[in-house]
């Protein structure tokens, strides 16, 4: 166990995540939390991770991007219940008019993909995705009913921060979110810091993988007749997809965020509770209480469309549920298909962190979810 950083109320936590690896030798981890914008929690385990290596987190790359949605709504970029189409006319078509920013950044908008796939080049280039998706029409058009957008939740995302406030996203989030408060977590990863990076390594060998109809929407939602972003071209492996340097260059806000258990809670910290740093200086929440309950209330609960599991979202946040019990009712954040988690939780004033070195199952019961449920105990004295 390396611990950077351990307050012992948190030794129960640490304990957890060293059990990890003790009971099986191929587990590296890391995990950080602050409370209150402390560091209580900084630490790693295993061979396969280090104090400041960094790795893909996937879709914790929305909640990157979710905050940047917030940013917006704080400072009057960006109304939630405008519609998509003030800020973006081409999206008035095919019946989606009336459709509001909140609807398309909580999963509503029947959107989830368009059949035959995007390709690389569309993937790769959010505006090009843009494009097809502000002409395709919606799967259905009928309120509350949802599924999880996992590819082109980031295009939306992307393209409503270029329309409203006439900047990319992720320079939005270098300039005003990462660089001011040195997060080491980045959408677009410079060349000069490839040597921090560690490829994500698969999950051992399991069941046989689910049948998805390509053209289901499930199937949709995952690109399945194209294929996700690889190293040498179209992929079928979805691990394949940060372990690509075009997609880490890119820093897509759908899956392209490449960042460490640190620099996933001192996002959380820093537009939340603010902290303090390694040096003493005072880092103030650039979120208002107000924004942050407008953007993390539950929009949508109940079971996805797609999937069939149970799910519940804010504005681009994931929220707790049984299903995925990683904080209280007021938590929002959002995990990663490799089981990353990264989140905020203001009933107990915590931001978290976790990644795992290899892919693995995450949810109500899992590595990352018991370290989570833990943390709560702690602080309650259980």
């Amino acid at each position: 166990m390396n611990a950077k950083t351990l307050d012992r109320r948190f030794a129960p936590v640490a304990e957890l995540l060293a059990s990890y690896a003790q009971d099986d030798p191929t587990y590296s981890g890391q995990l950080a939390i602050y409370q209150h914008g402390e560091l209580v929690v900084d630490m790693h385990v295993g061979d396969d991770c280090s104090d400041d290596s960094m790795t893909g987190v996937f879709s914790c790359s929305k909640g990157a991007g979710a905050l940047v949605m917030a940013l917006l709504v704080q400072e009057g970029v960006l109304e939630l219940e405008a519609t998509v189409a003030e800020y973006w006319p081409e999206f008035a078509t095919a019946g989606k008019e009336a459709m509001t920013v909140a609807q398309l950044l909580s999963h509503q908008g029947g959107l989830p993909g368009v059949e035959g796939g995007f390709t690389q080049e569309e993937l790769i280039d959010s505006q090009l995705a843009a494009g097809i998706l502000a002409a395709a029409q919606p799967l259905w058009n009928a309120p509350g009913i949802f599924t999880y957008h996992a590819l082109s939740m980031g295009v939306f995302m992307e393209e409503l921060a270029r329309r409203a406030a006439q900047e990319s996203l992720q320079s939005i989030f270098e300039r005003r979110m990462r660089a001011p408060h040195d997060i080491d977590f980045y959408l677009g990863l410079p060349e000069s810091l490839e040597e921090r990076f560690r490829p994500v390594l698969k999950a051992t060998a399991g069941d046989e993988a689910q049948f998805i109809d390509p053209y289901s929407t499930l199937g949709l939602a995952l690109n399945s007749t194209a294929g996700f972003v690889g190293p040498e071209g179209p992929s079928f492996e979805l691990m394949d997809v940060p372990n690509t340097r075009a997609v880490r260059e890119a820093g897509l806000a759908a899956i392209g965020g490449v960042a460490n258990a640190h620099g996933l809670a001192t996002l959380y910290a820093a537009v939340t509770t603010g902290f303090v740093d390694a040096s003493g200086d005072e880092h103030a929440p650039l979120l208002t209480a107000q924004t942050i309950a407008a953007v993390s209330q539950d929009r949508v609960y109940g079971f996805d469309r797609a999937s069939g599991n149970q799910n519940a979202f804010g504005i681009g946040f994931m929220k707790a549920h049984a299903g995925n019990d990683f904080g209280s009712a007021r938590a929002f954040g959002h995990d990663g298909a490799n089981a990353s988690l990264g989140y905020a939780d203001p009933a107990y004033g915590l931001a978290f962190g976790y990644i795992p070195s290899r892919a693995e199952a995450g949810g109500t019961g899992s590595r990352g979810g018991r370290l989570s449920v833990l943390s709560r105990q702690v602080l309650l004295g259980g």
